[in-house]
C-alpha cells in the first residue's frame, strides 16, 4: 500500500528546471569577473611602443614626457633672401644642409653670435630653401628632410628621440635654440655622446644644428672652476671645450652695420610691398634703431611689423 506523497516505484521523479533568471545572474557574474581580470592585466602590462607619423608634416617638436614628435602645422620663418648682411654663414649652412639632403657627408652646425642677427631664422629658412630645391627631382618614395626642434630641457632625452628618427627612412635636421648650459649642469656629456661618440655614433640619417650666443657653450666661471678643482686643469679646460669641437661647421654671427641694418628693412618693405617712400622708410629705421639702442635683424623685423601696422597692412604668410 503507498503512503500519500510516496513515489510510485519506476516512475520518473520530476525534476523541477533552474529559472532563466538565475541561469542569467550567473552568467552575468562570470562576465564581469573576466572584465575585472581582462581590465587588471591590461594595467599590468607595457604600454604598446610610440610610433611616430612623420608624414603629417614637414617640421615637429620634440617632447620627452610623454615621449613623442608634436607636428607643426606652419613654421614661422623668412624667405632666405630676407636674411641680409648674413650672406656668408647663409652659403655655408645652405651647402652643408644640401649635401646632407642629397646623402652626403655632412657636418653638426653651431652658429653662434650676436644676439637677433637671424641664427635660428637662417636655420629655418635654410630648412625650407632645401626642400623646395630638392622637390623639383623628387621621386615618388623618397624620403623628406624633415626639422625637428629639441628644447634645451629635453637634451637628455636626445637618444630616445635619435632612436625614433634612425628607424625611418626620411632625414632630420634636430634643431636647439639658444644652446647653453649652467653651472653644475651634466647634461651636455650626453649631447658630446650624440653628437660624436659612442660605439654606434650619430645616425646616418640626422644632423644637428645649435644655436648659442657663446661659442662654448659652457660659462666662463665653470670652466675656470673646474680648472681650480682638477687635477690637471688643462684637462679639465679640454673637457669642456670639447663639446664646441663636437660641431664641424661654427658659423659666427656679428653685428651689423647700418648700412646693413637699412638693407634688411629695404628688403622687408619691398617683399610685404608697404606702401611707404623710400626716403620716409629710411628716416623712420634710423629713428626706429637710435631708440632701442642696437641694428639687428631681430630689430629690423619689428620695425617692419609696426610700419605695418601703422599702415593698416597686413604681411604676408610664408
Amino acid at each position: 500500500m503507498l503512503r500519500a506523497g510516496s513515489a510510485v516505484p519506476g516512475a520518473r521523479t520530476a525534476v523541477t528546471p533552474m529559472s532563466k533568471d538565475h541561469n542569467s545572474g550567473k552568467a552575468t557574474d562570470q562576465t564581469e569577473l573576466l572584465l575585472r581580470i581582462v581590465t587588471a592585466l591590461e594595467r599590468m602590462a607595457p604600454p604598446p611602443p610610440y610610433v611616430p607619423d612623420f608624414e603629417v608634416a614637414e617640421a615637429f617638436i620634440w617632447q620627452s614626457r610623454p615621449e613623442g614628435f608634436l607636428p607643426v602645422p606652419r613654421v614661422s620663418r623668412q624667405p632666405l633672401q630676407l636674411l641680409k648682411g648674413i650672406e656668408l654663414a647663409a652659403d655655408q649652412l645652405l651647402e652643408n644642409t644640401t649635401r646632407f639632403a642629397k646623402g652626403l657627408a655632412a657636418n653638426n652646425a653651431l652658429l653662434w653670435g650676436a644676439r637677433g642677427m637671424g641664427k635660428s631664422s637662417l636655420v629655418k629658412a635654410t630648412h625650407a630653401e632645401v626642400r623646395r630645391r630638392l622637390a623639383l627631382g623628387k621621386k615618388a618614395g623618397d624620403g623628406d628632410l624633415k626639422l625637428i626642434e629639441i628644447h634645451r630641457e629635453d637634451i637628455a632625452s636626445l637618444p630616445e628621440c635619435l632612436g625614433h628618427m634612425q628607424r625611418s627612412h626620411h632625414r632630420f635636421i634636430v634643431f636647439c635654440d639658444d644652446l647653453s648650459f649652467d653651472q653644475h649642469d651634466t647634461s651636455y656629456k650626453s649631447l658630446k655622446a650624440v653628437l660624436d661618440g659612442g660605439i654606434e655614433g650619430r645616425p646616418e640619417n640626422v644632423l644637428f644644428y645649435a644655436t648659442s650666443n657663446r661659442r662654448h657653450l659652457l660659462p666662463r666661471d665653470m670652466i675656470e672652476n673646474e680648472r681650480s678643482t682638477a687635477i690637471n686643469p688643462s684637462e679639465a679646460v679640454e673637457e669642456k671645450v670639447s663639446l664646441s669641437d663636437r660641431f664641424g661647421l661654427w658659423l659666427g654671427f656679428h653685428n651689423c652695420s647700418q648700412d646693413q641694418f637699412l638693407d634688411m628693412i629695404r628688403g622687408y618693405a619691398a617683399f610685404h610691398k608697404l606702401a611707404v617712400t623710400d626716403a620716409e622708410l629710411m628716416r623712420e629705421a634710423i629713428e626706429w634703431s637710435m631708440t632701442r639702442g642696437a641694428r639687428s635683424g631681430r630689430v629690423a623685423w619689428q620695425f617692419i611689423q609696426d610700419l605695418s601696422g601703422r599702415l593698416g597692412q597686413k604681411l604676408k604668410v610664408e
